[in-house]
């Protein structure tokens, strides 16, 4: 039905390789297409998100660093980038993305237009939507 592209995520490394010096990075896109899945009652789902999080909090930050905070020190949502309320996995890791409260809430109102027939989604963006 459409396709949202949620972020961009740009990775460089510079550093030394058997001795010689070496330089890598690469980009991952996170995407979320809006097909035909059917709505479901997500409180469920909710709640086990609303159980989970500072367990998944915790994981997440042996892995990638400390879960972001706002300046005054509440942490930023994690967003479900499948989102609950068609049957995203609550827990998954690849599924949930730490966003500022404004990109959070900007995330949500766009998603209902994904899922609509005929949404501004359904258009092709341009093929690289900025440049570095």
């Amino acid at each position: 039905m459409g396709c949202i592209w949620l972020a961009d995520i740009k990775s460089d490394w510079k550093g030394r390789y058997f001795f010689m010096p070496a330089e890598a990075g690469g980009r991952m896109a996170i995407t979320h297409c809006c097909c035909d899945y059917p709505k479901v009652d997500g409180e469920s789902l909710r709640k086990t998100w609303n159980n989970a999080r500072p367990g998944f909090r915790d994981a997440w930050a042996r892995e990638f660093g400390q879960w972001p905070k706002s300046s005054s020190g509440k942490y930023w949502p994690g967003h479900h980038i499948f989102d609950l309320g068609h049957g995203g996995p609550p827990t998954a890791p690849g599924n949930v993305l730490p966003a500022p409260d404004d990109v959070h809430n900007i995330f949500n109102s766009e998603y209902p237009a994904c899922y609509a027939p005929g949404g501004k989604w359904l258009t092709p963006g341009p093929e690289r939507p900025y440049v570095d």
